[in-house]
């Protein structure tokens, strides 16, 4: 019988690619090649707003995420879209090449976009370095250490006094004595079944 979690036990890390006005979470990252300008592959979901501005963008980049990041970076560039909010509103950034990169991050690069193609899910973007730095000498999250801590990295807090429904996908919090048969998450769009009662 095929297991498909097997995938998450590619040694894979965590990142926020920034393009234009957007961007999202991604793992799927890799080198393929290893001269003085490098090029780095990285898929992003077709469905997703950011892979519609990769393709109006020729330069984009990648924030390697620590173990230790703020969860409402994850929250916000993993369980919002750049099409509702501006991600950019409550998270520091630093602007490198045209393109904004992430303050609570190791270091990033900046890449120009220099081929693309498509698979039945999501778009494998090529880039060449164009520019990248260390800023914080840590070890980096991978997919495997969020999978693990999630709970903890999305931690949520809520307002006493009043009923909590917490979705236990991305965090977000209706509040009310029961959540409605046709209620659907405004933040990842899972429906009522995955929202769990805080216990006071």
């Amino acid at each position: 019988m095929k297991n498909s979690k097997i995938t998450w036990k590619i040694t894979q890390g965590m990142y926020v690619l920034t393009v234009g006005n957007g961007g999202c979470i991604v793992d799927a990252v890799s080198q393929v090649s290893g001269d003085e300008n490098p090029i780095i592959s990285v898929a992003v979901m077709k469905k997703n707003n950011t892979n519609a501005l990769m393709k109006e963008n020729n330069f984009f980049a990648l924030s390697v995420l620590p173990k230790n990041v703020d969860g409402n970076i994850i929250k916000t560039f993993g369980f919002a879209s750049s099409r509702d909010i501006n991600k950019f509103e409550k998270i520091e950034t630093t602007e490198v090449m045209g393109v904004k990169t992430i303050k609570d991050s190791i270091g990033y690069m900046v890449l120009e976009k220099v081929y693309e193609t498509e698979n039945t899910t999501h778009t494998l973007f090529l880039g060449r370095l164009a520019e990248g730095d260390i800023m914080r000498d840590e070890e980096p999250m991978s997919y495997g250490y969020y999978k693990d801590h999630k709970d903890e990295l999305l931690k949520v807090t809520t307002e006493d006094g009043k009923t909590a429904w917490v979705c236990t996908v991305c965090g977000y919090v209706y509040y009310g004595e029961e959540v409605p048969d046709d209620y659907v998450c405004p933040i990842c769009g899972v429906d009522k079944s995955y929202f769990e009662k805080q216990e006071a």
